[in-house]
């Protein structure tokens, strides 16, 4: 085993320089720096980095808590995380709950899964993690789900009541822009199917698509809000609802691109042509999306770019942390329009 001391020796310096030139501290003159990186290549010299993490309590290594991996806007999330890493020099542990496959869709008591995520943060903390990214299953409160700790925490796809960072997509904004797009199409008789009534992203989606309403004085028609719960069968069913109402409606907006596709296969059953007699435009953005007849129109979720603000904040807060700073900001990311074929101008 190759020591410090060893290292010195060879070099003509003394042991402490050796040791600001491992973990790149100290006031060292390039001259010398480059005489000590020589010896360690001469001695094949190979740093025990656990030891090293340990004792200079940094390990350039990222935690990730996912909530369900299954969800489907997660891989593109982490693919950001894990392309951003890269070129910082960190690298990523990550944790898998499994929350749906162990406790359905219902994480209204938070209490059924705090266990789940206590052990998560203290086996990561365990391996000497510099922070911790926690990727919910959907935007809503997670306040209190993870315990005070030491370290950065930055939340993602969800965001807590206290001051602590978080990046999300605006979801009344895009809800605006979906809406206000059909208007600048010419509709004016624009339906939505919304997600679940306790949904917080539902809820927000519903406020853009009623302001961008009331922005273009429209009038605002209740028996053209239909609630859903983000699955294929509710926009199947809310669709066929709206379309043999009196006073139908020429466009629809789904809050989800599988809803859209229940829209779709509805009008298919009642013989009613998207987008020559009913335009149809979905949110989220999913691969689906691009393979209905015909090609859907939809918000696209900015996944890719929230997995690269989360590392890229991570990095500042670990750094702002070192130098005893205390910074922290709730971001939403724009959503991205993503033109198809299934809008038209209404007819006349």
């Amino acid at each position: 085993m190759i020591r410090l001391k060893d290292i010195a020796e060879r070099a003509n310096v003394s042991t402490a320089t050796v040791s600001y030139v491992l973990n790149n501290t100290g006031n060292v003159s390039d001259k010398t720096r480059e005489k000590v990186y020589q010896v360690l290549k001469e001695m094949n010299y190979k740093p025990n980095e656990i030891a090293r993490s340990l004792k200079i309590k940094k390990t350039s290594t990222i935690g990730v808590i996912v909530e369900d991996i299954t969800t489907f806007y997660v891989p593109e999330i982490i693919d950001g995380i894990n392309k951003y890493a890269e070129k910082l020099g960190f690298s990523i542990l990550l944790v898998n709950l499994r929350i749906y496959k162990k406790l359905g869709l219902k994480l209204d008591n938070i209490e059924k899964y705090k266990d789940l995520i206590v052990s998560a943060t203290n086996e990561l903390l365990s391996k000497q993690v510099d922070g911790i990214i926690y990727i919910g299953v959907h935007t809503r409160d997670v306040t209190g789900l993870i315990p005070e700790i030491n370290k950065p925490i930055i939340y993602t796809y969800c965001y807590t009541s206290s001051n602590q960072d978080s990046v999300n997509y605006d979801d009344e904004n895009a809800a605006f822009e979906a809406t206000k797009y059909l208007i600048h199409k010419g509709h004016s008789k624009i339906a939505i199917i919304s997600g679940p009534v306790d949904s917080v992203p539902a809820h927000r989606r519903l406020i853009g698509y009623h302001r961008a309403l009331m922005d273009h004085q429209i009038s605002f028609n209740p028996a053209y809000i239909k609630t859903g719960d983000w699955e294929y069968q509710s926009g199947y069913e809310m669709a066929k609802e709206l379309l043999k109402n009196h006073d139908p409606p020429s466009a629809i907006f789904a809050m989800s691109d599988v809803m859209a596709g229940g829209v779709l296969d509805a009008c298919r059953e009642l013989e009613i042509k998207v987008p020559d007699d009913l335009s149809l435009i979905g949110f989220d953005g999913q691969e689906c999306s691009w393979y209905f007849t015909p090609k859907l129109t939809t918000m696209k979720l900015p996944l890719g770019q929230m997995g690269e603000l989360s590392i890229k904040k991570m990095v500042e807060r670990i750094k702002q942390l070192k130098n005893n700073e205390n910074h922290s900001e709730k971001t939403q990311l724009l959503c991205e329009l993503i033109e198809r074929e299934s809008v038209s101008c209404p007819h006349q």
